[in-house]
């Protein structure tokens, strides 16, 4: 269950990821990510009601709470590159040194992956960066890219942390961390953050949506090598990649189509691994 677990939170991150790119075009990027950390600390605390938790440590929160810091500082970063870049190239850029720092971490902590799945590691960052070899004049938010791997560590990271016995509650408090990150940012960016219900609504549903990945990446965690977790889950830029050819007729080059084939060689690897 550990890596299917992790490649649906792929996949909800891949939508996420799409959705929120087209709205932050639509609209502020900071309304944007501080209604959809609100949304997904809603989706969150629901779950976390309903799923059953043991005991919950202080510790459980306190590594969400750090995750949460993660998430926020990557979506805020992501959400700003997708303003102004292609998301073809700034989703994959983001994943490639999360993905790196996440894996280097899980393996200082102790993760030990079995050779088929260290192969399906270094086939994975490569591959990602294949994919974010796009057009020159579509780089404009890779610098944002970049600044969000950072968090998108933290994020995977701290979250993995915590124990299978605090239920969904590091998720919850990790919601509650990204908005109060987020505040200061939605207040000083007050006056231009009037947009329509319908947006609204729609940023508060990605949120939601993210916040599901990240409470289906902490399943996959508890059940899997962090290292092999955090690769799967990482997996999310191909969607967002393949979305923005066919729906925003984004181009492809020979190098993006050689790191998506990767990406899925690296999928069989880790899951056989």
């Amino acid at each position: 269950m550990g890596p299917l677990l992790a490649l649906t939170s792929a996949v909800c991150y891949g939508i996420v990821d799409f959705a929120g790119g087209l709205l932050s075009r639509r609209t502020h990027f900071v309304a944007v990510t501080f209604l959809g950390q609100a949304g997904g600390l809603l989706l969150a605390l629901a779950a976390a009601l309903l799923y059953p938790a043991d005991a919950v440590q202080s510790a459980d929160l306190f590594w969400g709470a750090l995750s949460g810091v993660g998430s926020g500082t990557a979506m805020h970063f992501l959400n700003r590159g997708l303003s102004r870049g292609a998301m073809s190239v700034v989703v994959p850029v983001s994943a490639v040194t999360g993905v790196a720092l996440s894996v280097l971490c899980g393996v200082l902590l102790g993760d030990r992956p079995t050779p088929l799945a260290w192969v399906g590691i270094a086939v994975t960052v490569p591959a990602l960066w294949l994919v974010s070899a796009g057009d020159r004049a579509a780089r404009g938010g890779v610098p944002d890219g970049l600044l969000a791997s950072a968090g998108v560590a933290v994020q995977y990271i701290a979250l993995a942390q915590a124990s299978a016995s605090s239920g969904l509650w590091p998720v919850a408090a990790g919601r509650i961390a990204a908005v109060l990150v987020l505040l200061p940012g939605a207040v000083r960016h007050a006056g231009r953050l009037r947009i329509p219900p319908a947006l609204c609504a729609q940023s508060l549903l990605v949120g939601a949506g993210a916040a599901l990945g990240l409470i289906l990446y902490l399943l996959a965690a508890q059940r899997q090598l962090l290292a092999v977790a955090v690769v799967l889950a990482s997996l999310y830029p191909a969607l967002p990649v393949v979305l923005g050819l066919a729906l925003l007729h984004e181009k492809v080059t020979r190098r993006q189509t050689a790191g998506l084939l990767g990406a899925a060689a690296a999928t069989v690897l880790l899951t056989l691994g």
